[in-house]
């Protein structure tokens, strides 16, 4: 099993060099055709300058800046992926609303790939919650990078968040393309005596799952106490040196992560190093 078509999210964020060269190094060790989608949204432009300057004047002016946004875009993404050795790569513009479009691309790959909300950076367009709803509504693995560190290596050590439910059984086997490449994979439990749908071994049937595919995996189980569970997993993911957490994503409806916090919400928020999800 491997991923032969990527899509990767390009944007006006200051990190998107970086999301580019990451997917590009990925496109070539899975030999996977890369797609650059470029989501492009008009900046707000408040009431009281659009009727200082003058609708037919603004649009005029818009339009100029959408196409020198896809011009710069065209040019780095073509360039990068240039540079780092990928052949056919493909770039792709899109106006319409970010959330539709990138599901219905998604149909079409075996992966996403999209960068962490950059709160810090006044430049990125994309709406809240950009993230979170294409994990919910594109049907599609999404790996998701975080907005600071560098990632030279992701997938070599992996740690798998196990829960035992639907949508971490969806994870790991979207997953499977890296945790079979992994040099080490460990599935951990978080506070496996709160859920009974672990059994009497928590892990050890997931993990059963993946050395059939021929994956190095280990089973452990862990205990966050009064931590949030999310917290804790990133802590867990420091001492293992992992480069990439599988986990679930919205085990919970969305309505309850907004209301009352969850794992997903955590790591889209506090991600220190690459996240793959599924819904």
């Amino acid at each position: 099993m491997s991923y032969k078509s990527m899509i990767v999210h390009l944007d006006n964020d200051r990190r998107c060099a970086e999301r580019i060269d990451i997917a590009a190094r990925l496109a070539l060790d899975f030999d996977a055709h890369l797609t650059g989608l470029y989501l492009l949204r008009q900046p707000e432009v408040p009431s009281y300058v659009r009727a200082e300057i003058g609708t037919e004047f603004l649009e005029g002016r818009l339009r100029e800046w959408h196409l020198r946004q896809i011009e710069l875009m065209t040019a780095q993404f073509g360039e990068r992926a240039a540079q780092a050795g990928v052949n056919g790569a493909e770039f792709r513009c899109d106006d319409s609303w970010p959330t539709e479009a990138i599901a219905l691309q998604a149909r079409y790959a075996d992966l996403l790939i999209l960068g962490q909300t950059d709160r810090g950076d006044d430049k990125a367009l994309m709406e809240p919650g950009f993230q979170g709803q294409t994990v919910l509504s594109s049907g599609r693995p999404v790996l998701l990078i975080p907005s600071a560190g560098k990632f030279p290596t992701i997938g070599k050590r992996v740690l798998v968040a196990w829960d035992a439910g639907r949508e971490a059984a969806r994870a790991v086997t979207d997953a499977l393309p890296f945790l079979e490449r992994a040099a080490k994979v460990t599935i951990l439990a978080v506070n496996p005596d709160r859920n009974v749908a672990h059994g009497e071994q928590p892990g050890a049937d997931i993990a059963l799952f993946l050395a059939r595919h021929g994956v190095r995996v280990e089973a452990a189980e862990s205990h966050s106490g009064e931590v949030d569970v999310g917290a804790w997993l990133l802590s867990r993911a420091f001492d293992l040196e992992a480069d990439l957490i599988v986990m679930g994503g919205y085990a919970h409806s969305r309505m309850r992560e907004l209301a009352f916090g969850g794992v997903t919400r955590t790591l889209l928020g506090e991600m220190t190093v690459p996240v793959l999800m599924s819904h």
